[in-house]
């Protein structure tokens, strides 16, 4: 009984304490990280409670993706702390945000100042970057060669928040209350990174051989989950307006069964590595002596002493400047150091790249709920649009992630290509957006979120690819922080200037004026069909920026990239190893399955008693 109690013990600390588990903790963290992008959601709601107008409201969405994107700090505080404390502080920023944004918004407490629900949306939409710094950076590290798929499902868990949280939301608080949204969103990450934050930690890099297909079997499962929202989104759109609590708790349950389900392949591959480990450590049968293996020294060579040479006096080293030292760049691939890569070339490249691209489509998702009621879609569309959006998002993700990985190994094609192609194809959406094509908005919604999604992990692999992984929780957050800029300029500057001017013109036109503490809203194509086409021409510029990154790392993408993490996680065995041998205890994955224990054996081959 006490052998099956300790077991049992034994058992659970190996699946608790596993890599394979921090893994599936990352991906609840992320499934419900992605409060941003459900702002269409909940966007009229702070227009109309509040009166702001067009540009009022697209500059909190700005502030928001600020928060969003910009994770310096984030990354940062990773680099000096463990990452529970990054999670932490993200779920107490989480909650303190969107909880005041619930009571402005209710009217609790007022009046508030618009600086004052910019810093508040400014500061729950950070605890984004802190989930990802802490989350998805940790399993990068942990897996450093599966980078691409690793980056994939994350981004793609990320991505599909909006209609996992969509479907909870329906299921606690039912149909049109977008006030009690805000607030599931504020408690709800909170809670769940409360509850995993101990779990997620680095580890030594250990090479599985399976590591690939336990990736594909979280894949799977993954797509089955899309595949179940895609459905019960439709079917909800269908029955819209009727009171389906019933329907709305049975499709949250699935979801919930399904965000779950990876826990099957965790607890297969920590109980194969368990069995592994305790066989490990049983003693050897009479029935099967352990081989011992037989060294044969060679002869030393005979030493010659030489008599000593006056040594020379070597000079003495000049010192580097920090500017010398910025511009002494290493190899791509080897680690920079924070600011020789912020002063890099292909940096720069990348941020105009991701200013120009994801900054375009970040304008299209924040205003789809405005750019629904412009074209004449009936108000029930708006959720359609965001899970639409929410579930392309996601494919997109693990699409590239998984492709450019596969892409990469087999045939050398480089990720900064795949990157220039999504660019380009994204165009299409705001097109469709810019000329009004009818249901157009529809394929738009797809389109944009395939590619707004399909843009993450192939910029931020480029990014640990290109400079290294030593700093990369500082650097993926200085990556991602150029989207903000292009969506200011884009977004706040372009489509909410536009669209205020032509609602003027349309209230002049009937001869009125705005209401003082009411919305400005501006119907038909014409809102919209000037700044997305000047949109479409910035994304354009984009994809030829982006294009000269391929012509400057195509040698690099031709080379073996992840040689020296092979040669680090070999040598990191062979001590795991070696440290076995000497005390009797754990030893790795890789040595367990080629013998059952090695003993110390002395000179003339007889086994230590």
């Amino acid at each position: 009984m006490g052998g099956s109690w300790r077991d049992m013990k034994s058992l659970t600390n190996q699946v608790v304490s596993g890599r394979w588990f921090m893994v599936f903790a990352s991906f609840l963290i992320m499934s419900v990280a992605g409060a941003t992008y459900m702002f269409g959601l909940y966007s009229n709601e702070i227009k109309t409670s509040l009166g702001y107008d067009q540009t009022t409201l697209n500059l909190l969405s700005f502030f928001k993706d600020v928060g969003a994107n910009v994770g310096v700090l984030s990354g940062l505080i990773n680099e000096v702390t463990p990452p529970w404390v990054v999670l932490v502080i993200g779920a107490v920023m989480n909650f303190f945000g969107y909880f005041m944004i619930w009571l402005s918004v209710k009217g609790t407490i007022s009046p508030t100042h618009v600086w004052q629900m910019c810093l508040y949306i400014f500061l729950g939409a950070n605890s984004q970057s802190f989930a990802n710094t802490g989350a998805l950076v940790t399993c990068v590290k942990n897996f450093p060669e599966s980078r691409g798929v690793v980056l994939g499902l994350l981004k793609g868990f990320l991505g599909l928040s909006g209609a996992i949280m969509t479907q909870i939301y329906l299921a606690i608080y039912g149909d049109n209350n977008p006030k009690s949204l805000i607030l599931l969103i504020g408690w709800l990450p909170a809670v769940i990174s409360f509850a995993f934050v101990r779990t997620i930690k680095l580890m030594k890099v250990i090479r599985h051989s399976n590591e690939l297909k336990v990736f594909c079997n979280f894949l799977y499962i993954s797509l089955s989950l899309a595949a179940f929202l895609m459905i019960i989104i439709i079917v909800e759109n269908q029955f819209r307006g009727m009171d389906n609590r019933v329907g709305y708790s049975l499709s949250a349950t699935t979801v919930v069964v399904l965000l779950f389900l990876p826990l099957t392949v965790v607890f297969k591959e920590e109980i194969i590595m368990w069995k592994k480990k305790i066989q490990s450590l049983q003693p050897y049968s009479s029935s099967s002596p352990p081989q011992l293996e037989i060294t044969v020294e060679k002869p030393i060579a005979p030493i010659v002493l030489l008599p000593p040479s006056s040594p020379s006096p070597s000079p003495p080293p000049k010192p580097v400047s920090c500017c010398a030292n910025i511009c002494r760049l290493p190899d791509r691939g080897e680690d920079y150091t924070i600011l020789q890569a912020l002063f890099s070339m292909d940096m720069l490249i990348i941020f105009i790249a991701t200013t120009c691209g994801i900054g375009g489509t970040l304008t299209a998702i924040d205003n789809l709920g405005q750019i629904g009621l412009s074209l004449g879609y009936p108000a029930r569309s708006t959720t359609t649009f965001v899970s639409l959006v929410s579930i392309w998002n996601y494919l997109g993700r693990v699409v590239a992630g998984f492709l450019s990985e596969y892409f990469l190994k087999k045939y050398k094609f480089p990720r900064t290509l795949m990157l220039t192609l999504v660019l380009f194809i994204s165009c299409a959406g705001h097109l469709l957006i810019a000329f009004g094509v009818p249901n157009g908005l529809y394929f738009a919604s797809v389109i944009i979120g395939f590619c707004f999604g399909a843009v993450w992990p192939l910029l931020l692999a480029i990014i640990s690819e290109l400079f290294g992984l030593k700093y990369y929780a500082t650097l993926y957050n200085f990556g991602t922080s150029a989207s903000p800029v292009g969506l200011y300029i884009l977004n706040v500057r372009l489509a909410g200037h536009l669209y205020d001017k032509e609602a003027r013109k349309q209230l002049a036109a009937l001869g009125k004026t705005r209401e003082v503490g009411k919305g400005l809203n501006c119907t038909g194509v014409v809102c919209y069909k000037l700044s997305f086409i000047i949109i479409t021409a910035v994304t354009l510029f984009g994809c030829a920026v982006s294009f000269i990154l391929v012509l400057r790392t195509r040698k690099f993408y031709q080379s073996d990239i992840y040689r020296k993490f092979r040669e680090a996680a070999a040598a990191a065995e062979t001590e795991m190893a070696l440290s076995s041998n000497g005390k009797g205890g754990e030893i790795s994955s890789s040595t367990v399955s080629k013998t059952e224990k090695e003993e110390e054996v002395n000179g003339d081959g007889r086994r230590i008693e």
